[in-house]
C-alpha cells in the first residue's frame, strides 16, 4: 500500500484535522513486536501521520528508520522520523535524511536535542548546528519537498534565558522553514492557549498542534514531567495519589482526565491532537473513543 506524499500544509489547511501519534523504538525484538499490535489499533483512529523518535546522541537512528519505514509500509500513512543535531555533522543528517527518503518518509520533526548524558549544556560537533533552526534551513535548502515539524513549549523551554526569547526562538524555527508545530507535553490548557495567543502576537502563523501524554502511571508522568519542565495541576496529582497501591485506578484517572483535556482543545478548535503514546494503544485508545474527533476530515 503507497501513501501518496503528505504535504503538511494541506494537512492542517481550513477546515481540516489531523490526529498523529508519537512513537519510539523499543530496545528489543519483542518490543517491536508488541508495537506492532499497538499501531495496529491506533491505526483504526485513522491518523494523518505517525512519528518515531530516536535514542540520545541518535543511538536507535537505524531502528527509528526500521520502525516508522514499516508504518509506513504497512498501513500506507504518512510518517515523520525525528532528527537533532546532536553529534552529528551535515554529512551525517544528509546521509540520513537521503535513508529516510529511500524508504518514503517524508516528514521530519526537526530538533536541536538534549545533550548527551552526562552533560549539561548542548555543544554542536564540528560541522554541525547549533540550533534547531539551522537545522530547519538545511532541510529546506536540500530536502525542499520534505514536511518539517518543529516543537513548541507552552511552559517555556527549560534553557531559555525568557519566555519572549522562547517565543523569538520558535519564530526563527518557522520563519526558516517549519510547517507547523507540536507543542511539549502539558496538563492545563491555559498554558497551551496562552501560548498559542503569544505566537499570534508575534506573528507566528504555522499550524500549532498539542502534544498530550495520557497518563496511565503516577510515578512515570512525575519524572517525565519534572524532565521536560510540565507541570502537574496538584487536583490531578490528588487524584493519582488517591490510587497510589492501585495502578488500574491511576490508569483511570489518567484517561479521564485526557479525555477532558482532549474534549477541551478540540472544543477550541485546535488543528489537531499530537498524542505521545509511550508506544502503547490502551490509553489513547480510550480517550478518542470518549471524545468527538473530527478524523479524517475531506478536502
Amino acid at each position: 500500500m503507497q501513501p501518496s506524499h503528505m504535504s503538511l500544509s494541506n494537512t492542517y489547511g481550513p477546515g481540516r484535522f489531523a490526529l498523529s501519534f508519537e512513537l519510539f523504538p523499543p530496545k528489543t525484538d519483542g518490543g517491536v513486536r508488541a508495537l506492532a499490535g499497538h499501531v495496529r489499533e491506533l491505526m483504526k483512529f485513522k491518523p494523518s501521520y505517525v512519528t518515531c523518535t530516536y535514542g540520545a546522541g541518535g543511538s536507535t537512528q537505524n531502528r527509528t528508520l526500521e520502525i516508522i519505514g514499516d508504518v509506513r509500509k504497512q498501513h500506507g500513512v504518512a510518517v515523520a522520523t525525528h532528527l537533532t543535531c546532536v553529534g552529528s555533522t551535515r554529512d551525517q543528517l544528509r546521509d540520513y535524511l537521503q535513508r529516510a527518503q529511500g524508504l518514503g518518509i517524508e516528514n521530519v520533526v526537526a530538533l536541536r536535542g538534549d545533550p548527551p548524558q552526562g552533560e549539561t549544556k548542548f555543544t554542536p560537533v564540528a560541522d554541525g548546528f547549533s540550533y534547531a533552526n539551522e537545522l530547519v534551513a538545511f532541510i529546506r535548502g536540500e530536502f525542499p519537498e520534505m514536511g518539517v515539524l518543529v516543537a513548541g513549549y507552552p511552559e517555556t523551554h527549560q534553557e531559555a534565558p525568557s519566555a519572549d526569547a522562547d517565543l523569538e526562538n520558535l519564530k526563527r524555527k518557522v520563519d526558516a522553514g517549519g510547517d507547523a508545530i507540536i507543542t511539549q507535553l502539558f496538563y492545563d490548557n491555559a498554558d497551551f492557549f496562552r501560548f498559542r495567543e503569544k505566537c499570534e502576537e508575534l506573528g507566528i502563523t504555522a499550524p500549532i498542534i498539542p502534544g498530550l501524554l495520557p497518563v496511565t502511571n503516577g510515578a512515570q508522568i512525575q519524572r517525565i514531567a519534572s524532565l521536560c519542565g510540565a507541570k502537574l495541576p496538584s487536583d490531578f496529582i490528588a487524584a493519582l495519589e488517591k490510587y497510589e497501591d492501585d495502578p488500574a485506578g491511576q490508569f483511570e484517572v489518567g484517561v479521564d482526565f485526557a479525555t477532558k483535556q482532549s474534549a477541551e482543545l478540540l472544543e477550541a478548535g485546535v488543528p489537531g491532537i499530537h498524542y505521545y503514546v509511550l508506544n502503547k494503544s490502551e490509553a489513547t485508545k480510550r480517550v478518542l473513543e470518549a471524545v468527538e474527533v473530527p478524523v479524517g476530515t475531506p478536502s
